[in-house]
């Protein structure tokens, strides 16, 4: 079988699973959606206000999209993983042709799909809930799916590194959460200790978020170069996908 074949087959398989799996469907696309809810409708912004949410409405999109940017593949891929090695799936893999870097690059293209899906029903949502006055820019997509690509490999290096999916499932929550809050998105650099502010830029979350932002809501963005934040994004992303390939292991 060619490699375009074996890859075909295995983002078949891959998004079947997916779409069998009730709970995936609905944290994926209905858990992003209450938090629109709760945050953009029901608590709203308070811009001038201070506080938490003082921020025009367009200055969140970075962090509801972020939702599902990082959990998705964080959680998904860390626990598939971890579940292909409880089932040595992967010492059966080493004896077909579908090599490492493939079997990860397939499921990225499968959670590329997914969140693609996910981010237009919340680029929908936040739009007709909150009012958030946000251009559609063309930008959106590669940094969606750069980013996916990025924890993708991160979410491969928690799975192989974990000792099981419930381990796995944990590292990915307390990997994701703090960098959820931290990373300018739901929460301003203005918000955190000064000493804080420098290790912002060790997060490629911060470079989604500030990149994603220049381009829906320049207005907001603070006059960040929205080319300049995917080209850091892509390094990011370059480097964490060689890495989490590189960690999925041969056998079991």
């Amino acid at each position: 079988m060619s490699r375009v074949g074996r890859l075909r087959a295995e983002i078949s398989a891959g998004w079947r699973s997916f779409a069998r799996r009730r709970t995936a469907v609905f944290f994926t696309f209905l858990f992003p959606a209450l938090l629109i809810v709760i945050f953009g409708a029901l608590v709203r912004t308070d811009p001038g206000g201070g506080g938490l949410f003082a921020e025009p409405p367009a200055y969140y999109v970075p962090g509801y999209l972020a939702v599902v940017v990082l959990f998705t593949p964080l959680s998904r891929l860390g626990s598939e993983v971890a579940r292909h090695r409880e089932g040595n799936r992967f010492e059966k893999l080493a004896t077909t042709p579908l090599t490492r870097g493939e079997w990860l690059f397939a499921s990225t293209v499968v959670n590329a799909a997914i969140i693609g899906l996910a981010s237009l029903l919340i680029l929908g949502l936040v739009v007709a809930l909150t009012g958030a006055g946000i251009a559609f820019s063309p930008l959106l997509v590669p940094y969606v799916v750069v980013g996916v690509v990025c924890f993708c490999g991160v979410g491969a290096m928690l799975g192989s590194y974990t000792d099981s999916r419930d381990g796995a499932v944990a590292a990915s929550n307390a990997i994701g959460l703090p960098l959820l809050f931290l990373s300018e998105t739901f929460v301003t650099a203005a918000q955190l200790p000064g000493w804080f502010e420098p290790l912002m830029a060790l997060s490629p979350l911060t470079y989604f978020a500030r990149g994603v932002r220049a381009a829906t809501a320049p207005e907001v963005a603070g006059g960040g170069d929205p080319t300049v934040n995917l080209l850091v994004l892509s390094a990011f992303a370059v480097a964490f996908f060689a890495l989490g390939a590189r960690s999925i292991p041969r056998t079991d």
